[in-house]
């Protein structure tokens, strides 16, 4: 089994031409990455695999007078330059690295290959997600693998890059990654782009005497904290060629296959109805995803998407958010779930206590609904009534669902005990509390709409006049809103708060919180639950906390939204849609209302929205939930995507022939409040 590194080269850079060839202590950089190529363990040749053009002709003659292995090839399509490479001299394995990177680490190029040499992957990587210097990437691939690329690969991304297509086709190609097991070394940037660069990586091989071994490096870093790296992007060019594309999302094929084999074990084909496919255009959309990365996803077809749905909002970080998977992994190493309590569970009580207005006892669970429905015993328990007043959404338990349209298997009885009621009515909430039978109310900071000035407030002041229970349900709004949720942001303290999703990152948990002679009841009603001190998301959950105050991550989610939502509602004017689109609510969680008053007419818009917006790669559901891996490139094509279907959606509607452009049955609303 050959296996070979090749080395990516060219001297018409943009921004640094001719910067393979520049010295380094007296050494080309093209030199530097040979030599730490050619020590890797396990290689058994260095190619140099350049283009044809003629101002590339200087790398040739520096190989031929060096003696290294070269190839010429496409200067555009990089991935056929490979591929001939690969093919001219054999290999069966490929590792490939850029020539501009100097400081390459031969140690950690051999664990890379290892994973592929060793038939554990198909394609390894220190990048996926980056935890290692910018400037020690390597990647390792079969040439089976390549091979696939090259023949299936049509976006110019993907010819340009190398490895897109493999990475993004993870259910065809087995995938690993070799991450750094320190925190924050992804922060480091030791290519060479351009001549400031240089510059500093000059000064820091000069500082280690010669010889920059990773851990030297970081030594010289730590001590002379004057040395100040160039803030650059990191993987600028990838980002700009991902801009220029338009891309469309057109094949479903692979994802129509595993639904009908999904149907046949699992009802409505997923756990989740919203994410299943009665809450998506059936045949135009993505249905199973095979992995993700900061604020993108790739389903099983290998289709890109800017991910607009955030798994319904837990990944307020982003896909594979460095600091939280390394979290992650060293509590994983000690256990996940014990026989006993661990320390995790008071030092995140502590936490939560400390930064949510409410909050005096914790006590913690893996869903939303556990919680909700730990609030609605907890106020039975404390007011000794049984009834309760709900608005909005709170999970699929009976007491909560038994107001919806979807109350099937309810006992009417049980339904009777809750009564659902609209948003922003103050009046409608005291006409049942004054009957005094209801032990509380439970609702959503915000619904669909703001609060009109003192009605959250006067909420609360109507529950204390009639002894009621006061809960927010802050599932979504939790640690959005605000560090302390839409209670620290609206300045409204109820008695008892119910916290989930973005607070660990993905991570299963929630958290309900409240005044300590309420939560004190905990200790005599029953809430229990094997998992509910599972020890890998109480982990995620106080590094994602640590990351939201550290990183002002709740200010950017305020500030990418409201920018998000400038756009579109001006594109929805412009386009004479605003008697159809509505952005409501706030710039961290906006949703859009589909205004006709027709429930059929406002269901096949919708259904012809998402449909279009997903062939333009932005996975929505109908809402904007932004997150902090949310960048100018996903902002872009977020926008450029509004900018397409808009126009159409008004033609199609001003012409009659909207329904006529549907691919698929008209989405139903997943339930009707009764």
């Amino acid at each position: 089994m050959k296996k070979i590194v090749i080395i990516q080269a060219r001297m018409g850079s943009t921004r640094f031409p001719g910067k393979v060839l520049e010295k380094l202590l007296g050494k080309p950089i093209l030199q530097w990455v040979v030599e730490a190529s050619q020590k890797t363990d396990l290689i058994d040749d260095v190619i140099v695999a350049t283009s044809t053009l003629p101002i590339d002709l200087p790398i040739v003659e520096w190989c031929k007078s060096n003696g290294v292995s070269f190839s010429q090839g496409s200067e555009e399509d990089v991935l056929d330059r490979y591929y001939q490479a690969a093919m001219t001299y054999k290999a069966d394995i490929i590792v490939r690295v850029t020539s501009d990177c100097p400081l390459l680490q031969p140690d950690l190029v051999s664990q890379v290959l290892y994973l592929v040499s060793s038939n554990q992957a198909d394609y390894a990587s220190n990048t996926n997600p980056p935890t290692w210097p910018d400037g020690l990437d390597c990647e390792a691939f079969t040439f089976k693998a390549l091979e696939y690329a090259h023949k299936n690969a049509t976006r110019s991304s993907d010819r340009e890059h190398v490895t897109p297509f493999i990475r993004n086709h993870q259910k065809q190609f087995k995938c690993l990654n070799v991450d750094s097991p320190a925190a924050g070394l992804e922060k480091h940037r030791w290519t060479v782009d351009a001549p400031a660069d240089l510059t500093y990586v000059q000064s820091l091989v000069e500082r280690c005497d010669g010889s920059p071994t990773l851990y030297r490096l970081l030594d010289v870093i730590e001590k002379n904290p004057d040395l100040i790296q160039p803030a650059y992007q990191r993987n600028e060019g990838f980002v700009k060629s991902l801009i220029s594309e338009n891309v469309l999302c057109e094949d479903f094929s692979e994802s129509q296959s595993l639904l009908k084999r999904a149907l046949k074990v699992i009802p409505v084909g997923s756990q989740t109805f919203s994410k299943s496919y009665i809450q998506y255009p059936q045949n135009t959309a993505p249905l199973f995803l095979t992995h993700g990365q900061g604020a993108k996803v790739w389903d099983v077809d290998g289709n890109e998407y800017v991910d607009f749905v955030n798994a319904l909002f837990p990944n307020i970080l982003g896909y594979q958010d460095p600091n939280v998977n390394l979290a992650i992994k060293r509590q994983l190493n000690k256990g996940i779930s014990f026989s006993l309590s661990t320390e995790l569970e008071i030092e995140l009580a502590e936490k939560l206590v400390e930064i949510i207005p409410s909050a005096e006892m914790v006590r913690f669970a893996k869903n939303g609904t556990d919680v909700t429905s730990a609030s609605v015993r907890l106020a039975r328990a404390y007011t000794g009534r049984d009834k309760m007043i709900v608005c909005g959404y709170h999970g699929w338990q009976d007491w909560s669902i038994g107001t919806t349209s979807r109350n099937k298997g309810i006992p009417q009885a049980v339904c009777d005990l809750s009564v659902s009621v609209p948003y922003n009515d103050l009046q409608c909430v005291e006409d049942l509390l004054k009957t005094g039978a209801f032990a509380g109310l439970i609702m959503e900071p915000c619904n669909v709409a703001e609060p009109n000035p003192g009605y959250l407030q006067g909420i609360k002041d109507l529950c204390e006049r009639y002894g009621s229970v006061f809960i927010f349900d802050e599932i979504v709004t939790g640690f959005r809103f605000a560090l302390g949720g839409a209670q620290e942001y609206f300045g409204v303290t109820p008695h008892l708060s119910c916290f989930g999703k973005a607070m660990g990152n993905g991570m299963p948990i929630s958290a309900i919180v409240g005044r300590k002679d309420i939560m004190r009841e905990m200790e005599d009603i029953f809430f229990s639950g094997t998992f509910g001190g599972e020890a890998l998301s109480l982990a995620a959950a106080l590094t994602t906390i640590k990351k939201l105050q550290e990183h002002d991550v709740i200010s950017y989610l305020w500030k990418i939204g409201q920018s998000l939502e400038n756009q579109v509602t001006k594109l929805v004017r412009d386009n004479q849609l605003d008697f159809v689109i509505k952005l409501v609510g706030f710039a961290p969680w906006k949703i859009m209302q589909f205004l006709d008053h027709s429930s059929a007419a406002a269901a096949v818009i919708k259904t012809y929205f998402l449909q279009e917006m997903l062939k333009r790669g932005v996975l929505i559901l109908g809402s904007h939930n932004v997150s902090f891996a949310h960048g100018a490139e996903d902002e872009y094509r977020i926008v450029a995507a509004y900018k397409e279907v808009l126009p159409l959606l008004n033609e199609f509607l001003k012409t009659g022939t909207l329904e006529s452009q549907l691919k698929s049955p008209v989405i139903q609303p997943l339930f009707k409040v009764r």
